[in-house]
């Protein structure tokens, strides 16, 4: 099984030979690792959901095609890019391929540097998903150490509210939302109210993702 590492990897999938070993060996002279499956089970069976890096597919191949590969990673909740090789005949599958949550497709016969190209796009996404995950992860274990009274203070304070009108909602004094305040700027390791915001609105934003 491929398993997770630090470097990000290309996963060429194909059950053409000649095509498969043609992008492994443009890939690899550019020292991008590489990968290849000559099908879909295959990708499956050694495929680690968690390994870094983005998937370069076909959309016509026997047993299981690449749509329904697409479909199957989403279902697992696995976000991998995917850049898909495309004949004429399957463009419209291909741009419902990207509404799907695809990268990119490129169309028989493509060129070296438009397959370099989507490539390096799919591994940028990937990359900024990944610390956008890391982020997410930090923020709720932050967010985890606060008490249900912390969180009420860092709810209002991240919303801007002062310490007087605070205290007037919830029933305490100015001096217990201070100290709960301190509290919270503490276990959420903010530095400033910007830094208590930027966290709420990243909280936000998974909530309503």
């Amino acid at each position: 099984m491929i398993k997770d590492d630090q470097t990000a990897r290309v996963f060429v999938v194909d059950d053409d030979d000649a095509i498969r070993d043609s992008i492994g060996l443009l890939l690899e002279t550019v020292d991008i690792p590489t990968t290849l499956f000559s099908s879909a089970t295959e990708f499956l069976e050694n495929f680690d959901t968690q390994a870094k890096g983005c998937l370069v597919l076909d959309i016509r191949m026997p047993k299981m095609s690449g749509l329904e590969l697409q479909a199957h990673l989403r279902e697992i909740d696995c976000k991998i890019p995917i850049v898909f090789i495309t004949g004429h005949g399957d463009i419209p599958m291909a741009v419902d391929a990207m509404r799907s949550g695809a990268i990119n497709f490129i169309r028989k016969p493509f060129s070296e540097q438009e397959l370099l190209d989507c490539v390096n796009e799919a591994l940028d996404v990937e990359a900024n998903q990944r610390v956008h995950h890391e982020d997410v992860q930090v923020m709720r274990d932050k967010i985890d150490k606060l008490t249900p009274r912390e969180l009420e203070v860092f709810e209002r304070v991240s919303a801007g509210q002062a310490n007087k009108v605070i205290a007037i909602e919830l029933g305490i004094s100015e001096r217990t939302v201070e100290i709960h305040r301190g509290q919270v700027m503490h276990k959420t390791e903010s530095r400033s109210l910007a830094e208590l915001v930027r966290l709420k609105l990243l909280r936000d934003q998974e909530a309503t993702a």
